[in-house]
């Protein structure tokens, strides 16, 4: 039986591989970029550990499987197809039409546990495109990778204002 070894000590000098082996310093917008990302799905990760509402639960759990595969594509591993966005547009679509307009309420991101995670999941996506749009416009970041990225607040931020209906409707509506 081999052992896994979680530690290599090949970053000790500052450098990470990427999943075509190729050596490049950690702090490499690309590696800076997924890194972002990873940090995007633990908080999803700690949103749905929190949440028990499963129409929730089941879209934050895809947000997670999916952002994986992103990272995959993002450290350029081999036979990775990258999410497509569709399915986070048409529920966008769908939470938006649970709101008639004058029936948003904000939420400050400390008023709940899921809608704090789930706040902090949203400005690290956030900050994951800013980091990206300069790969996009240099041509080392497809398309639809970063079409993806762009999406992944919003559809965080529809998955806030869904929860936020669900558990904290409206006064006198």
């Amino acid at each position: 039986m081999h052992k896994m070894t979680i530690t290599t000590k090949g970053g000790d000098k500052g450098n990470t591989s990427l999943c075509n082996g190729e050596r490049v310093p950690k702090d490499d917008p690309r590696v800076e970029a997924y890194g972002t990302i990873d940090e995007c799905q633990a908080s999803i990760g700690l949103a749905r550990s929190m949440c028990s509402f499963e129409p929730i639960n089941d879209n934050l759990k895809r947000l997670e499987d999916e952002l994986y595969t992103l990272m995959g594509c993002m450290a350029l591993c081999e036979g990775m197809e990258p999410p497509k966005t569709d399915w986070m547009e048409d529920m966008i679509k769908e939470v938006s039409l649970m709101f008639t307009e004058g029936e948003f309420q904000f939420i400050r991101p400390g008023e709940c546990s899921v809608c704090a995670a789930l706040h902090m999941a949203r400005t690290i996506a956030r900050r994951a495109e800013r980091q990206t749009v300069k790969m996009l416009r240099s041509g080392t970041l497809p398309l639809d990778i970063f079409a993806y990225i762009n999406r992944l607040s919003d559809a965080i931020y529809a998955l806030i204002l869904w929860y936020q209906k669900e558990f904290f409707p409206v006064e006198g509506k």
